[in-house]
């Protein structure tokens, strides 16, 4: 990880939350969407329902690599992060075998993390731009970051039973994060894992179905927003595939839109 990432300038603007000065408003139900948050992330963390991805995830645990011998794996299904009066939800595919499986936090100490967190920074979504571990003191600000896998896959294939088998924990988030307005999908599987997701809570999607591209972007049935970007895996980033301006490109746009629709 090394990267110490940009000086944050001083004009940044963070996007606006709207006002709630009703007794019990937003204040009294981010209270609330924590504890069953939390509740949530147990659940998660116990999770043994797919026997090749708890075999794998303890393997890596237990094996590592040499860089990173000194560390205790975390081993177990990586629970989401973030703020839980969030307004974007961003989605990726899975832990990295010694990233988030290595850390225990979503994107946490993989180059995949760096691009991300820098991205999630500059917009003003988080206040640092780098994750190292879980208790390096990374927040986030109105965004709360999942996965449509919680467990480090093989070659970072998960099968379609395994996607599947994660997907009540999307539905119950989606159920549990009212406020969110903008969901970005990050690589086409988190896109599809994400239409399937909202199908499945009664919210109607688009038809004919939305196609994934990087930039894509659809106005969803009741006013949400589902944003598509390439996954910052080094598979796009080292090919040029997506670069840091692409990347920062949508995090401003979805900025953008929650700025609007606060006002």
């Amino acid at each position: 990880m090394g990267e110490s990432g940009p000086r944050r300038p001083s004009g940044r603007r963070r996007p606006v939350r709207p006002a709630d000065g009703q007794p019990g408003g937003i204040a009294g139900r981010s209270r609330g969407a924590a504890r069953d948050l939390n509740r949530l992330k147990r659940r998660v963390i116990a999770c043994a329902r797919c026997p090749r991805l708890v075999g794998y995830r303890e393997r890596i645990a237990r094996e590592k690599v040499r860089r990173y011998r000194e560390w205790d794996y975390w081993g177990r299904p990586v629970p989401s992060f973030g703020d839980p009066a969030a307004r974007l939800l961003v989605v990726g595919l899975a832990p990295a075998a010694h990233g988030g499986n290595r850390t225990g936090r979503i994107f946490t100490g993989d180059e995949s993390g760096n691009w991300l967190y820098r991205a999630l920074y500059a917009a003003g979504f988080a206040n640092q731009p780098c994750s190292r571990h879980r208790d390096d003191g990374l927040r986030l600000t109105d965004c709360y970051i999942t996965a449509a896998i919680h467990c480090a896959p093989p070659a970072n294939k998960p099968s379609r039973a395994e996607l599947l088998a994660c997907r009540p924990y999307l539905i119950e988030e989606l159920t549990l994060l009212p406020r969110v307005r903008v969901i970005l999908a990050l690589g086409g599987i988190a896109f599809r894992v994400v239409l399937q997701a909202l199908s499945q809570v009664g919210m109607p999607t688009p038809r004919p179905a939305p196609r994934f591209g990087h930039g894509a972007e659809y106005v969803l049935p009741g006013g949400r927003v589902l944003l598509a970007s390439y996954h910052p895996s080094q598979q796009n980033t080292h090919t040029g595939r997506l670069t840091r301006r692409m990347l920062h490109g949508v995090f401003r746009r979805a900025a953008k839109l929650l700025r609007e629709a606060s006002g």
